[in-house]
């Protein structure tokens, strides 16, 4: 089994809440973490914006991946979400099992 973390941003403290209790509720992710305040500068529609934003860290399988973006495009307020798709390539194996055992 290949496992992936998602690193995702949302607008706020709540929306990443939001969106990271309904992937574990929904069993597409074993564990969602939330960095409440990230400075984020990026270019939108010709300008450079600059925004506090809240980043996800999801752990979940490889086999998940596909599901978890759509479900994030779902709930998630932006127009084009970020939802990157990181492979673990080493970690504790007995995690593993966990995140094995509580998604499906």
């Amino acid at each position: 089994m290949t496992y992936v973390i998602a690193y995702i941003t949302a607008r706020d403290h709540d929306e990443a809440s939001r969106i990271g209790e309904a992937l574990v509720r929904e069993k597409l992710a074993a564990c969602a973490n939330i960095v409440h305040s990230i400075d984020s500068i990026y270019w939108w529609k010709g300008s450079i914006e600059n925004d506090k934003e809240s980043l996800l860290i999801i752990k979940t399988k490889k086999s998940l991946a596909t599901r978890l973006i759509k479900r994030v495009k779902e709930l998630h307020s932006n127009e084009i979400p970020c939802v990157d798709i990181i492979s673990v390539v080493d970690g504790n194996k007995e995690y593993f099992k966990w995140i094995e055992d509580v998604t499906r």
